[in-house]
């Protein structure tokens, strides 16, 4: 039943690419260049969750999400009138994302000593029941996705950047080339060696 449910989440980490949504900020933003203190506050209530999650499952914690979600939007609000109407917002908000994540995330390994391997084979721990007696269908979900996030955890920093946007915030393959800096091909190939690396760490999860 396990590996039933890898073919399952393996295949959900990166999902078939799809049709965005247009984008419908640029109007705020117009306003915020203007100094529209009102336009700022809906932006962000709007775009925060999605910034705070992006953060905290790149980092794989939420103990700094919430004040790099802060950092991202005071950038946005400093350099409002720099943003180019012709480009997507969610495109410029998750560059500016990545950079401060990115930051965060090479101050983090100059002292990092824990092991992710660890969590891997103990399944994870983001999604685990502690009062669950039984291995129901429901824990075993849990418990390999528990086991999906921290694998993605141990993968480098610029193929979790892709497999968090594509995973979980179904960006297509050209903005995430937009918001990564790279050419599409570029991206393609950092999800086909992420792919690969989460079959492999996955794998030893299930025979373990």
């Amino acid at each position: 039943m396990a590996r039933a449910y890898s073919r399952k989440y393996i295949n959900a980490v990166i999902p078939p690419e799809q049709d965005s949504d247009a984008n419908a900020d640029r109007d705020l933003m117009r306003l915020v260049a203007a100094g529209d203190r009102d336009a700022f506050r809906n932006l962000v209530e709007a775009h925060q969750h999605r910034v705070v999650g992006t953060i905290a499952k790149m980092l794989g914690d939420t103990r700094d999400a919430e004040d790099l979600g802060q950092q991202v939007f005071l950038r946005i609000w400093n350099s409002a009138s720099r943003y180019e109407p012709r480009a997507k917002f969610t495109t410029w908000l998750y560059t500016i994302t990545r950079n401060l994540v990115f930051n965060e995330i090479r101050r983090r390994e100059r002292t990092r000593s824990d092991s992710l391997d660890a969590r891997i084979a103990a399944g994870g721990d983001s999604f685990m029941d502690s009062s669950a007696v039984q291995a129901d269908e429901s824990m075993l979900q849990r418990e390999l996705e528990g086991a999906v996030q921290a694998a993605i955890e141990a993968l480098p920093a610029a193929q979790r950047m892709a497999v968090v946007l594509r995973r979980y915030e179904d960006l297509s393959y050209g903005e995430i080339a937009d918001v990564m800096e790279l050419s599409v091909s570029s991206v393609k190939s950092l999800l086909f060696r992420a792919r690969s690396e989460l079959k492999e760490r996955l794998e030893n999860y299930l025979n373990g």
